[in-house]
């Protein structure tokens, strides 16, 4: 298991899983959980972390890539360096490369497809050249494609600023298939070499084929400074004259004779698609695969053909030297004028002499080199290999990371590169090995502050722990994420065991406590609720007992706690009823004082807030909530004139209890 994934970085992106690695660094897949979304990020490997050389060039790399901002680029969302690593952090991209796309389509594509990728391509690097900045290894790898169509140019690994140009006296970097023949002889390189590697795209799109093909990387970048690649339309008729013409100034030999910037050749690229038939006035006939990056001495070839054979195959100085002169005799190219019989004698004359050379140098001069075939270390430990030197033999050994492993003892090595019993030409191959660090022990892990979800996925998906969920107010923790944890961190556990995790359910209100608002007006009450944060729903009655616009009934009870905005109903009086219409005739003179009775409800059967209605005839005493806990029974005292029989009708949560005759 890879010692990242699943860690924190600065407390915010979280490693999920390798998605590659490049020669510099190792891209993990990763959450942003700030923004709440997937990210790339590339860090720098361990082994070179202490290298201060490799990390002022990943840092060179950091900054010049954060200069770019364009929809055909990846971009960039930070550079960090915290704990001891460097990292990058870019846009992930969903798609695939370009040359897993041409394999899978199948070669050579359509020539209208083809240029629809190298636009965007060219668009891209027109953007970073204007920044000073060159890509340096420009190759169907390195482009990514969408699911919508559209690129973005990745892995600005080595790009360098122009204006540090003059600085760079260690090493020319480039891919041997895409590289330009200045790259090639270690010379000063812009933004034109760049263009040739986009050539040499577009000459491998529409034939299906490379330009240059050789055994060794060395041989492919002598061909790029001396041969003469097929022209295009020899290899698939169907390309257009036009449209052969722009790859061949693309990959013209001298850097004068190509286009100037990436955007003259994107102009041309549009010119021929808006009229394909149209061939230009400056077509050339140039003089001039798999796909690693390639470190190229700045000594160019010559230093190339050193590192590439042991040192038994070393030419002696004379033979060297004879060499050398031969290939930079070769540097000077034939450019023709228009196309002539005397000028195709020439030209086939030149080829001849030039195949010749490469052949020689390929066959007569360097023997093959030798193979050795690679030890297997599995299941020995680095101890056992110090003991016994021989079981290396000519090998080198680079201890890697330790890992959990299932299937070898701790200790034990577990993983190597390059492969047991692979054959390889160079004997001082250093081996890289994987460490076992045995069975994955399971530790509780401190969750604290994550979001519920992912806690959840990683404790019950992940460790397979079962996970019981607690959720308490907290002033501090946001809503939806952990508070606390149990049992503490680094227990010991078994897949099956219980956990408890803690969520937040975000801060806890406030609460309002409810006054006594009955006998008060309606309008002090609403000001009082008003400053309170409370509602409240009225209903008026005709009372006798209190005066119009007092309340007499309130629907949650006096020091109640309620949350604000909760909406309180409350019953305010209308005053009495009136008993007769008013007349014009001299009031009838009555004798006998009204008389008063109380209406009475027994509410001993019931609990909780119940629906009460209480009716003396046509007139309504009560409708509304009733708390039979904190109330308790019901009484109205209410008055008719003597001599007056009224009904009485009692009904609960809506259903008639009682009715009965009340005389007065």
């Amino acid at each position: 298991m890879d010692q990242y994934i699943g860690t924190m970085l600065d407390n915010r992106y979280e490693i999920l899983e390798r998605i590659g690695v490049g020669g510099m660094a190792v891209v993990y897949k990763a959450r942003c959980h700030r923004l709440n979304r997937l990210v790339a990020i590339k860090i720098l490997k361990p082994e070179l972390a202490n290298d201060a050389d490799f990390r002022r060039r990943f840092q060179a790399e950091s900054q010049a890539v954060a200069m770019l901002s364009h929809v055909n680029i990846v971009g960039v969302y930070d550079v960090c360096q915290s704990d001891g690593l460097n990292y990058i952090v870019m846009e992930l991209i969903d798609g695939m490369t370009l040359k897993q796309y041409m394999q899978k389509r199948g070669m050579p594509l359509k020539w209208q497809e083809a240029l629809h990728f190298i636009a965007q391509v060219l668009r891209a690097l027109d953007h970073a050249h204007s920044r000073g900045i060159i890509h340096r290894d420009i190759k169907p790898h390195n482009i990514l494609v969408l699911r919508d169509g559209s690129i973005k140019v990745a892995d600005f690994g080595i790009a360098r600023l122009t204006s540090s140009q003059a600085t760079l006296t260690q090493e020319a970097l480039g891919s041997v298939h895409y590289i330009s023949p200045e790259q090639a002889k270690g010379s000063h390189i812009d933004g034109r070499s760049d263009l040739y590697s986009v050539g040499v795209m577009l000459y491998e799109m529409l034939t299906g084929r490379l330009p240059f093909e050789g055994e060794t990387p060395v041989l492919v970048a002598i061909q790029h400074i001396n041969s003469i690649p097929i022209q295009p339309r020899e290899l698939n008729p169907d390309i257009p004259v036009g449209l052969e013409a722009i790859i061949m100034k693309a990959m013209a030999p001298n850097p004068n004779h190509r286009y100037g910037s990436a955007q003259e050749m994107l102009d041309a690229v549009q010119a021929f698609q808006e009229n394909p038939d149209s061939v230009p006035s400056d077509t050339i006939r140039i003089n001039d695969v798999e796909e690693p990056t390639l470190v190229i001495p700045t000594g160019g070839v010559r230093d190339m053909m050193e590192d590439d054979y042991e040192e038994d195959d070393y030419l002696d100085d004379e033979e060297e030297e004879e060499i050398t002169s031969k290939v930079r005799k070769s540097h000077r190219r034939f450019n023709p004028p228009p196309i002539a019989i005397a000028v195709g004698a020439i030209l086939l004359f030149v080829v001849g002499i030039i195949l010749f050379l490469v052949n020689f140098i390929r066959g007569a001069i360097f023997a093959p080199a030798k193979e050795y075939t690679v030890p297997n270390l599995l299941g020995m430990t680095v101890e056992e290999l110090e003991k016994d030197p021989s079981i290396l033999g000519d090998f080198q050994l680079e201890v890697g990371e330790t890992v959990f492993n299932e299937d070898y003892e701790k200790d034990q090595i577990c993983e190597q590169t390059p492969e047991a019993d692979s054959k390889v030409k160079d004997g001082k191959t250093t081996i890289t090995v994987t460490i076992s660090g045995g069975t994955e022990e399971l530790k509780m892990i401190d969750v604290t502050g994550w979001d519920s979800e992912r806690a959840l996925e990683r404790l019950r998906d992940d460790m397979k722990l079962e996970v019981t969920t607690e959720y308490q107010y907290s002033q501090t923790t946001e809503k939806g994420y952990v508070i606390s944890y149990s049992p503490e961190k680094d227990t010991e556990l078994e897949e099956g065991d219980e956990v408890t995790i803690v969520i937040s359910k975000g801060k806890e209100e406030e609460k309002v406590v409810v006054g006594n608002y009955v006998n008060l007006s309606l309008e002090q009450v609403k000001a009082q609720l008003e400053l309170q944060g409370l509602n409240a729903n009225v209903k008026e009655y005709y009372s006798d007992t209190y005066a119009k616009g007092k309340v007499m009934w309130q629907s949650i009870a006096v020091n109640t706690q309620v949350a604000p905005g909760t909406t309180i109903d409350l019953q305010v009086s209308k005053g009495p009823e009136a008993t007769q219409p008013p007349v014009t005739n001299p009031p009838v003179v009555v004798t006998d004082a009204p008389v008063k009775k109380t209406i009475t409800v027994d509410l001993s059967d019931y609990t909780g807030i119940i629906t009460l209605k209480v009716t003396l005839g046509s007139t309504t005493v009560f409708d509304g909530s009733w708390n039979a806990d904190e109330q308790g029974d019901f009484s109205r005292e209410v008055t008719q004139n003597p001599g007056t029989t009224k009904r009485v009708t009692i009904s609960i949560n809506g259903e008639t209890v009682e009715s009965y005759n009340l005389e007065f």
